[in-house]
């Protein structure tokens, strides 16, 4: 099984709170189950513009079905790599987070490049103790990287991913557990 990372506009959907998002989660894991497919976690932004679904699957097909047939529109499939926690503990939602950073990666990069410098530069992340680094997922084409926090605010975040000397292109608040 791989993991794949799905992003979806919210914004452009029905989906404006809490009750009509679990209407939709519950048809899409009715979905994904008819397929042996699994939804390993979704997060939402607070401002309810966009969702970001984790999906263990054999491959993207039964995902694209699944989602179409619970009403959710995708604007991003992709295949990725799970770093800085095991699948069985992200299942189990053992640790809360409240911010996903998004970071495009630069071109001819290599997944082992990019973990070689995730393993030296992560010990910064002591240097701000109010943040919580909680995981990492990568796209197994390189392109990009979700990188999963819980913190205080934005601005927390943002100094954790200087002190780590990692980009940021984007920070979406989601509503915490």
């Amino acid at each position: 099984m791989s993991l794949y990372l799905v992003e979806t506009v919210l914004s452009q959907t029905p989906i404006k709170n809490e009750a009509l998002f679990k209407e939709k989660l519950e048809a899409l894991e009715r979905a994904l189950a008819q397929k042996q497919t699994e939804l390993v976690e979704a997060q939402v932004a607070k401002d309810w513009s966009r969702a970001f679904w984790i999906v263990e699957s054999e491959s993207r097909g039964p995902i694209e079905e699944s989602f179409r047939s619970a009403g959710i529109p995708t604007t991003l499939i992709k295949q990725i790599r799970l770093v800085g926690q095991d699948l069985d503990a992200v299942k189990k939602q053992s640790r809360r987070v409240n911010y996903v950073v998004e970071w495009n990666l630069p071109e001819n990069i290599t997944m082992e490049q990019y973990l070689e410098r995730k393993r030296q530069n992560s010990v910064h992340y002591a240097e701000v103790p109010e943040v919580t680094f909680a995981r990492t997922y990568v796209c197994e084409d390189m392109t990009k990287c979700l990188c999963f926090y819980d913190a205080p605010d934005e601005e927390a975040v943002k100094r954790a991913r200087e002190a780590v000397k990692a980009p940021v292109d984007a920070v979406t608040e989601i509503i915490g557990e």
